[in-house]
């Protein structure tokens, strides 16, 4: 008797290896444009590597990039709706293909990385130069929280804002993604450390190694008298004026993030910044990080030492990726906001 083959069954087998489940987005708008979907998966070129994800993690560009808001910035992201429409830009797992030219990886290693976008997803492509070998004392789920907000803080301090040992700098949004891994930075680098957040939050920057804490619902830095080397502003809330009371006379002040308004974001407060640093003995720096591999690998050195260690506030499943960036959004999450990746039917 001849065996026979079932086509319906041989199509959902194609299909199953050719598709991914990944958290996408049509349009603008609040957390519940995000839908778990079946997408393709991603193709790779010679230069890049497919992950396997195991762990992404939430950043504030996952909710402007959600929202569409700041205006402008949808001339970049897309005027109408997104046109990338897979979220996410943190990934940690493992290697699944890797491109002709890659020889730095192969299938099986354990990786992390910083991606334009597209790590909300079973699987995720990433350039091989952006690609680092994780920390071997993190789980994927910590690894993940990492290559985004500690590469951030990274530049932010020893490149932007030229931290030197001995020096007093401030973090406002100390307990935030990127102002958890900044305190310890700093602390790596040889500064004095002081953090600005709510007084709920104060233990855990105190346990990251904050030298002192500022309670934001009872102290205005601005006003409190002391000076700082370096500010590290991480929210953008006091004015430029304020800010610079706050700091010495050659003193740096790092312009990292910032609401602003509907249409333009904080693009007012960084000109003003930009046209006013010349004019003055104190530097006023805007800055965007960017990925940076060589960072992976130093602040992979500084985990795996103890010097540096992931702050996770909550984890979500890939299939609440919407709760978790509506979280993120809405109760000003403590440390990372993680979302941990399993296969379907696994």
């Amino acid at each position: 008797m001849t065996e026979t083959t079932n086509p319906t069954l041989v199509r959902t087998e194609r299909a199953q290896a050719t598709t991914m489940k990944a958290i996408v987005q049509h349009a603008y708008g609040s957390a519940d444009v995000l839908r778990l979907e079946d997408v393709d998966r991603p193709a790779i070129k010679d230069d890049e590597v497919l992950i396997r994800v195991r762990a992404a993690a939430v950043n504030h560009a996952d909710w402007v990039m959600t929202t569409g808001l700041p205006l402008v910035g949808r001339l970049t992201f897309g005027v109408r709706k997104p046109k990338v429409i897979v979220r996410g830009a943190d990934v940690s797992g493992h290697v699944e293909a890797v491109g002709k030219s890659v020889t730095d990886f192969q299938p099986g290693d354990e990786v992390y990385a910083q991606v334009e976008t597209g790590s909300f997803a079973e699987y995720a492509r990433v350039p091989a130069h952006l690609l680092s070998r994780k920390p071997a004392n993190l789980s994927f789920e910590q690894a993940a929280a990492v290559p985004l907000s500690a590469n951030t803080a990274l530049q932010g301090l020893r490149d932007a804002g030229k931290l030197k040992p001995g020096q007093k700098v401030l973090i406002t949004g100390a307990s935030g993604g990127v102002g958890t891994f900044a305190i310890q930075i700093a602390k790596a680098l040889g500064a004095e450390v002081t953090g600005v957040c709510s007084a709920r939050n104060a233990e855990l920057v105190r346990s990251l190694g904050a030298d002192h804490v500022v309670d934001y619902t009872r102290e205005d830095f601005t006003q409190s008298g002391q000076r700082y080397d370096l500010i590290f502003d991480l929210i953008g809330n006091h004015s430029l004026g304020g800010c610079r009371r706050a700091l010495t006379d050659t003193g740096t002040l790092v312009l990292s993030s910032g609401t602003g308004g509907r249409v333009f974001g904080p693009m007012g407060r960084i000109i003003r910044a930009l046209l006013l640093s010349p004019l003055v003995g104190q530097t006023m720096r805007p800055f965007v990080g960017t990925p940076n591999k060589e960072n992976l690998e130093l602040l992979r050195g500084l985990i795996e030492a103890g010097a540096v260690t992931p702050a996770i506030d909550r984890t979500y499943p890939l299939s609440e990726t919407a709760e978790a960036i509506r979280y993120f959004a809405e109760e000003h999450a403590h440390g990372k906001v993680v979302i941990s990746v399993k296969e379907q039917g696994k």
